[in-house]
């Protein structure tokens, strides 16, 4: 879609008349005389001069200029939106986030606080006149404080620090009556005060003695060894946090002792990959809504309940009653309602999320989205409340990802009807700054394969109206207009059981269709995942196919976005329909496109994409090459390796000494005689959730069988490459695997 039709298309469908780039020439002889038409000319002229400069295919080097963007924050009048914006600096190897404003109407962003120290998730207090931000001027990071002026939008005096805790502090939020502070921080369950923290660490960073002893399972966790601490939420002051400021030789510790609210052996809020907090405060400030798994077995258990506790501090009682996953939290702007997100099956990470509302008074659960088939991602409640003599109306706006994209959604708790599907774009993080005459602005995130996250907005003169949709920030602009990139086209073809799967192919620059390209075919994991028209940084479809390549990608079973059905089929059959879903896409794109050569094509997949260039290694030899990161490559090893056993145990049916031969049924190790492809095997050392001994395990067989291979490996990567170097590293190790085999180099 061109940028003309995005800025003057409707969130909801309808379409406002778009104004021709020519027409704002038309009246410059009105008023103004032959110096302005001059001027204009001259302005005309330069733009043609800089549309017609060339562009330059994708590099690494321009994707680490890009400004990661994240959460709009709008704010209590609607003048500003601070966010918090992530720079990279490649030379240095380091990722460091700033605050910025910017007008909530749009205009010039501008760094809030001009200090090289890392800042990030800035918070208005709800009267506009404060803000709070997370803080790494010390180590561990605290909440700091500044006061704010609504009207130029700039801080007033100086900053100050809000926490001293000796284990940090970060998440913080509000209370809706200004008169607290909620944050995170990560302590030892033992421990009643942050003396007792403070001793603890010491006594760890000083003993000689380095060993971990185990008495249940988490005990590491993604990438990282458990240090036997708990996250809990915290409240401290905010007024008493104003009091004082800090000194040039010693900053203010403000707020007084915080308190413990989530005391125990417990996380509050449970481990998560970002995305919306797990927790909420009530508009009267009250009482604290929040996330905990409290079943006994962590490791196998999706269990997150939803549990409200006064702020003063008391005993908790749960309100969710799903044995699935019931996490963040909203109360409604009037009080009345929380709502959650909520999935029905337990041992099911990847079950349909529906979006429950609770009636506070009467204790009524209700599912808003019973008759929608997709997943609720990101979600804020609109109007406080109605204009005098309206029905009451509660609405929400949520995102769902939908055919590879993520649209807005609206529904009515009074409605028993299927949610209002948005335009095709790709939104997250909603944040909506509302009146109560029914008024308000829906800010967010919006990405596409072209384009990393820029805040946008959408006016809503009523719940189901509204004006364009137009960005708000544009910090990457001038940096993408000089690339050379390819729009994402879309694909269907009938896969496994004659069912319709969608594909996705992205072109190289300069593409001309009467050349032969090489492929790059792209495996995405999850499985329970998808491609669409989003932006990765770590897997980016442009970069892949900056260097001459056509990219395809294939949404197979198993893949989100198509309801809950298609996304159910993969589990205990991962080398199914997958597998015939890949393959009969590769057919499809061979046959319909004549400018892809069949005999140049490459495989390249990450976590279970991992584990399908594994299967694939032993099922086919139509790929010249193949790139395994972090993938399975004996399902029973991985088992006892992996740390969120609800994973496997819901995708194989149970442990391996229940379903031994369903496991083996998947297991790429067995086909091992049968491996003929070239092969990469990328794979890091503090990967917990696919262990590095996968990814050795199949370089040593793939080494003991003669077969051309060279493995990447990473002692300070997770299953994500992160550090700016190191992502440098792979992608050039990757596109020279691939260049290998397919180019001839």
């Amino acid at each position: 879609m061109l940028a003309t039709d995005e800025h003057n298309s409707n969130l909801f469908g309808k379409r406002t008349s778009a104004v021709p780039a020519c027409a704002v020439a038309a009246p410059m002889e009105n008023r103004t005389g032959m110096k302005f038409k001059s001027a204009a000319i001259a302005f005309l002229l330069a733009s043609t001069v800089l549309a017609q400069t060339p562009k330059h295919p994708f590099t690494f080097g321009d994707m680490m200029t890009l400004k990661r963007v994240g959460a709009p924050v709008p704010s209590p009048n609607g003048k500003w939106v601070l966010f918090d914006a992530e720079d990279v600096d490649l030379e240095a190897n380091t990722k460091t986030s700033h605050l910025w404003i910017v007008p909530g109407t749009g205009g010039e962003s501008r760094r809030l606080n001009p200090t090289p120290i890392q800042e990030e998730r800035p918070r208005f207090s709800p009267d506009g006149k404060r803000l709070i931000w997370t803080s790494k001027a010390t180590d561990p990071s605290q909440i700091w404080m500044s006061n704010f002026d609504p009207d130029s939008g700039t801080l007033v005096g100086k900053p100050h620090q809000v926490t001293n805790m000796s284990t940090g502090a970060d998440g913080g939020v509000w209370s809706p009556d200004g008169k607290n502070i909620v944050f995170i921080s990560s302590v030892y369950p033992g421990c009643d005060n942050d003396d007792c923290n403070k001793r603890r660490e010491e006594e760890l960073k000083n003993s000689k003695v380095k060993a971990k002893i185990f008495s249940h399972l988490f005990y590491r966790h993604w990438n990282a060894f458990s240090e036997f601490k708990r996250s809990h939420l915290f409240v401290v002051s905010a007024d008493a946090a104003t009091i004082g400021g800090p000194t040039e030789s010693r900053p203010s510790t403000g707020g007084g002792e915080p308190r413990d609210v989530t005391p125990g052996d417990h996380d509050v809020p449970p481990f998560n990959l970002g995305g919306q907090d797990m927790y909420a405060i009530s508009p009267d400030g009250q009482e604290l809504a929040y996330t905990s798994n409290i079943d006994e077995v962590e490791a196998t258990s999706t269990n997150n309940e939803i549990f409200v506790v006064p702020i003063a501090g008391g005993t908790p009682k749960k309100i969710s009653t799903s044995p699935g996953s019931d996490s963040t939290p909203l109360y409604s702007p009037n009080g009345k309602y929380i709502a959650w997100r909520s999935q029905a099956r337990a041992g099911f990470e990847s079950d349909k999320q529906s979006l429950i509302v609770f009636e506070r008074a009467a204790g009524k659960l209700t599912d808003i989205t019973k008759n929608f088939d997709r997943s609720v991602s990101s979600f804020t409640w609109t109007v406080p409340e109605p204009p005098a003599g309206e029905k009451p109306i509660t609405p929400f706006l949520f995102t769902a990802e939908d055919h590879g994209q993520s649209p807005v959604y609206f529904v009515d708790i009074g409605e028993d009807q299927p949610p209002i599907r948005g335009e095709d774009l790709h939104a997250d993080d909603l944040a909506f700054a509302g009146e109560a005459n029914g008024l308000g602005t829906l800010y967010f995130t919006r990405m596409s394969i072209s384009s990393p996250n820029e805040i946008w907005r959408m006016n809503f003169p009523t719940p189901q109206g509204g004006k364009a949709v137009e960005a708000v920030t544009h910090l990457n602009d001038a940096t993408l207009a000089a690339i050379d990139m390819a729009p994402l086209e879309s694909f269907t073809f009938k896969g496994a059981a004659s069912e319709d799967v969608q594909g996705f192919m992205v072109k190289p620059p300069g593409f001309d269709p009467a050349k032969k390209y090489p492929l790059k075919f792209l495996i995405h994991g999850g499985p329970q995942g998808s491609w669409g028209n989003d932006w990765s940084y770590r897997w980016n479809p442009e970069l892949f196919a900056a260097n001459g390549y056509v990219v395809v990608m294939i949404n197979f079973h198993g893949s989100t976005g198509y309801g809950q059905k298609f996304t159910d089929s993969i589990s205990g059959d991962w080398g199914g329909k997958p597998y015939v879903d890949l393959m009969k896409g590769l057919d499809y794109v061979e046959k319909t496109y004549p400018f892809i050569d069949k005999n140049r094509e490459a495989a390249l997949g990450a976590s279970y994409g991992g584990y399908m260039a594994n299967w694939l290694l032993g099922h086919t030899d139509r790929f010249k090459c193949i790139v395994s990161h972090d993938g399975t490559f004996n399902t029973e090893s991985a088992y006892g390796t992996t740390e969120e056993l609800w994973f496997p145990e819901w995708e194989f049916k149970g442990p391996p000494w229940k379903q031994r031969e369903l496991y083996r049924k998947w297991s790429p190790h067995l086909s091992a005689d049968k491996f003929k492809t070239p092969t990469l095997v990328v794979h890091g050392q503090l990967d917990y959730r696919l262990d590095v001994s996968e990814g050795f395990q199949l370089f040593t067989t793939l080494q003991r069988l003669k077969i051309p291979s060279k493995m990447l490996y990473f002692p300070d990567e997770g299953h994500w490459v992160l550090k700016p170097q190191n992502g440098r590293l792979w992608y050039q190790t990757v596109n020279d695997w691939v260049d290998q085999w397919c180019k001839g180099r």
